[in-house]
């Protein structure tokens, strides 16, 4: 699992002229993660196959490149996490455009298959009319997860985070605290964006590290009590454990949160007020059953409310960033900073 809850970086793709500045710059993200040259050179091949899938479409609705370091437990970096979104008219029979030679627009088509084979994971949705989103990480030798190994947590979880266009820092953040069989979430959206944002989000991530692990509605008392001197932020903090089964959830303001039962949907509801200025004087959390198959979706309101998972058959069967991932490429507003988090259980 990634310990990373930082940011992703952009990059886009205007025309081709880009392509060599997008590759620089991510090839220092690789050098500052202390990849040697052998993976710098596995990360370079997958963002070139990838830029230029996009750049096969800037005539049309393009995309984006999402980059993040992946971290252990530990806080060191382990690995890359490359992500690509593309808006272009996607692909009615994924599997077989990833055999080689294999093209819809009269190239070698070697793209897919050359970047599955440098990727130590690799997971693609790709729809007709819809686009296609690709999710390679790529882990230093010899840090790459187990593919046998049992999961300890008993869930997945993945996120993407984008500033606003144009900002540094984002005023969106969340944080995760593990614990027998699950854990605690947070996700916050501060007040605005840019800086100020960003600072209330992160003082209220430092004191959701420091309190005792209670229930989701008394660390969120302690959070409002801890930054009343930033401009504020909206939050939501939700407690679930395989070992009981259940999921606490309890938000302030408007954090979006859907839980997802085999045979239903679910809204997680949020009391109105802000943290950090004002909430009411009694918050109680909600109680649902968290068991395996279950998939719970939180994100900032710069994701828009009316998505919907119906639009996207069997994409829930994909990897959580992937989903986050489809989900923000579709649904972002652009005009603020977007934050989309995926928990699924697993056994």
């Amino acid at each position: 699992m990634d310990f990373n809850f930082n940011a992703h970086q952009h990059f886009s793709l205007p025309d081709r002229s880009f392509l060599n500045i997008v590759r620089r710059d991510i090839g220092k993200i690789a050098e500052t993660a202390g990849f040697t040259e052998t993976e710098a050179g596995r990360v370079n091949l997958v963002i070139t196959e990838m830029a230029t899938n996009l750049l096969k479409h800037t005539d049309t609705q393009g995309g984006e490149l999402l980059v993040k370091p992946i971290c252990q437990e530990n806080g060191l970096t382990c690995g890359l996490e490359l992500l690509c979104l593309d808006n272009g008219p996607g692909m009615s029979d994924p599997q077989r455009m990833m055999e080689d030679g294999v093209s819809t627009f009269g190239s070698m088509g070697q793209g897919l298959g050359a970047i599955k084979r440098q990727s130590d994971f690799f997971d693609l949705y790709s729809q007709r009319g819809v686009g296609t989103v690709i999710l390679s990480r790529i882990y230093k030798k010899g840090q790459a997860p187990k593919k046998a190994a049992p999961n300890k947590y008993k869930f997945q979880m993945g996120a993407v985070l984008v500033p606003k266009p144009g900002e540094q820092v984002s005023g969106d953040g969340w944080g995760f605290r593990p614990t027998l069989e699950g854990g605690h979430l947070l996700i916050l959206d501060g007040l605005g964006h840019g800086p100020f944002a960003h600072q209330a989000s992160n003082e209220a991530l430092k004191t959701f590290y420091q309190l005792p692990k209670q229930t989701p509605s008394d660390m969120l008392r302690g959070v409002h009590a801890a930054i009343k001197k930033t401009r504020g932020a909206v939050g939501a903090l939700a407690l679930w454990s395989a070992e009981t089964g259940t999921l606490q959830f309890c938000g302030i303001g408007n954090i979006g949160g859907r839980l997802f039962f085999p045979d239903r949907p679910k809204n997680l509801l949020s009391y109105n007020g802000t943290l950090g200025m004002s909430i009411p004087s009694t918050i109680h959390h909600q109680n649902h059953p968290w068991q395996y198959g279950n998939l719970m979706v939180l994100h900032s309101d710069g994701l828009k409310s009316r998505w919907d998972l119906h639009k996207y058959p069997e994409l829930t069967r994909h990897d959580p960033t992937l989903i986050a991932s489809v989900l923000y490429k579709d649904n972002t507003r652009t005009t603020d900073d977007t934050l989309v988090v995926v928990v699924r259980a697993t056994n």
